[in-house]
């Protein structure tokens, strides 16, 4: 959940504004976390909210925008480090590690749009929803590999039980920040790999 790219079209608006307005939301969102107000954004900006709005399309266009840009960031850091690792365990450790790791260090981002946006906004539930199906498909992929058609359904019913899962137990330990991300890494990891049967996962190479 840092910046990336400046999500969805620009709609004929100043691209370089446009991005200028983005990395002005995101300050104050990191600064600021669900709290942060379309009037403290279009100030960081230096300009006036009508300009902000014409740019998003009131605030669930720039809500639904920052939504995609850094959720995209999120969704290709976990693949890159699954598919960085040969053996199922450490895939397994290392997208529940770098899920965990992006979500704390981006607290403020995280929970604006986890529960202020995504309450406010349905286009930015939907996009948030459809984050959380992403990454639950590309683990039912890595589990499935080349397996019947019977295997890769149940594939798809563990990766996005997985998700879940890890999504629930990662807003736990926000709320217990003295608990070691390690030991969190750790738990549901061997939940994964101990409480799902084993020839569920496929070796995959990384392709």
């Amino acid at each position: 959940m840092s910046t990336g790219s400046t999500g969805t079209g620009t709609g004929g608006r100043d691209p370089d504004r446009r991005r200028a307005l983005l990395e002005a939301a995101d300050a104050v969102i990191q600064r600021e976390g669900p709290e942060a107000s379309m009037a403290a954004i279009a100030a960081e900006a230096g300009v006036s909210k009508p300009i902000l709005y014409r740019h998003f399309g009131a605030k669930s266009g720039l809500y639904r925008t920052l939504a995609e840009r850094h959720s995209r960031v999120l969704i290709e850091a976990i693949r890159a480090r699954m598919l960085s690792a040969e053996e199922t365990p450490d895939r397994v450790r290392g997208g529940i590690d770098t899920y965990l790791s992006m979500i704390s260090e981006n607290l403020n981002f995280y929970r604006f749009l986890m529960h202020r946006a995504r309450t406010e906004d349905s286009a930015t539930h939907s996009v948030m929803s459809t984050v959380m199906q992403s990454l639950g498909r590309e683990i039912a992929e890595l589990m499935a590999g080349e397996g019947t058609p019977g295997d890769r359904i149940r594939a798809q019913v563990w990766g996005h039980a997985i998700v879940g899962m890890v999504q629930n137990a990662g807003d736990w330990w926000l709320d217990h920040p003295e608990v070691p991300r390690e030991s969190v890494v750790d738990a549901l990891t061997d939940l994964v790999l101990r409480g799902l049967p084993a020839a569920a996962f496929s070796e995959v190479s990384p392709s």
